[in-house]
């Protein structure tokens, strides 16, 4: 319980720091929400009242004290495009982006465990080199051009799959791959490096020794502690997840909260912008936090302070 409230402390300060730079970006770019709303031509009086009424003439402390206090009740403002409660609009297109993360971190682990214990196995053969080298290739596939061309390989040229929107499994292939193949290039080789560390292991030898299936070995007597390293590589890949999830939303058209963030963008939509970002961020920081957590329940030693 100590280590669970210790940690949620150290997390505290993180999420200030996210809301403050947050506020900061925003509110430093070139732009004028009023002209956004009202137009180009509207009459001068018009912009005064709308400024005022928005409170975009009170100091900076004063915007940020008022912001910060909306945060904490949960209110992250109206949208300027849509005239609706952001929390609302983010809240329409979250599902979607958790459908999509869920399908890439599927797809990424379907790939690094089997290919990272089978490299760990064979360490040193052939099998071994080809399966890292897949997995330097995997990391080194960019998003934005690994989507357009399994749309053209897949979608157009031999019309299995959809090529974009959010309906069935169907259309959630594509955008999973595209979205986990990096990620999966990663988590094999932490694979690999987690078993070749946990085969060497004592206890691994004396399990042999005893007549141990190699079964049994690799899953139960490795499984535990191999997992451990990679379980924070998850954690941090995840919420990595969420940045390359705007470029595959986009190129799919798929209706989650990064595409909902370039559109609010393209539109000047501060608010919704704000509370876009302010989302992925604590997103990023839960997801860290909620890892932390699960390390200290599998491995009791770092709940002692060091970490």
């Amino acid at each position: 319980m100590a280590f669970a409230l210790r940690r949620l402390l150290l997390a505290l300060p993180v999420l200030l720091g996210v809301v403050t730079a947050v506020f900061l970006l925003l509110h430093l770019v070139p732009g004028d929400p009023v002209e956004v709303m009202l137009g180009d031509g509207a009459a001068p009086a018009d912009r005064l009242a709308l400024r005022a009424a928005l409170h975009l003439e009170d100091p900076l402390a004063v915007q940020y004290g008022r912001y910060l206090g909306n945060v904490l009740r949960g209110d992250l403002g109206e949208s300027i495009r849509l005239h609706r409660p952001v929390a609302g609009v983010i809240g329409d297109h979250l599902p979607a982006t958790c459908e999509l993360l869920a399908g890439g971190l599927g797809v990424a682990l379907l790939i690094a465990l089997p290919s990272g214990i089978v490299a760990a196995l064979r360490a040193g053969r052939r099998a071994d080199t080809v399966l890292r080298w897949l997995a330097v290739a995997g990391v080194a596939m960019p998003n934005f051009w690994l989507g357009p061309l399994l749309v053209l390989g897949f979608a157009i040229g031999l019309g299995w799959l959809p090529v974009s929107g959010r309906g069935g499994i169907d259309h959630l292939i594509l955008p999973s791959i595209t979205l986990g193949s990096g990620m999966a290039g990663i988590l094999m080789r932490m694979t690999r490096a987690g078993w070749l560390e946990a085969l060497t292991a004592d206890w691994v030898r004396t399990a042999r020794a005893k007549g141990v299936g190699e079964a049994a070995v690799i899953l139960k007597h490795t499984g535990r502690n191999a997992a451990l390293p990679l379980i924070t590589v998850v954690g941090l890949q995840t919420g990595a997840l969420l940045g390359g999830a705007v470029i595959t939303e986009t190129i799919f058209a798929w209706p989650g909260v990064g595409r909902l963030t370039l559109t609010a963008i393209e539109a000047r939509d501060y608010p919704l912008v704000q509370g876009a970002v302010l989302f992925m961020a604590v997103a990023y920081v839960a997801v860290n936090l909620a890892v932390d957590l699960l390390y200290g329940v599998l491995d009791p030693r770092t709940r002692g302070g060091g970490r």
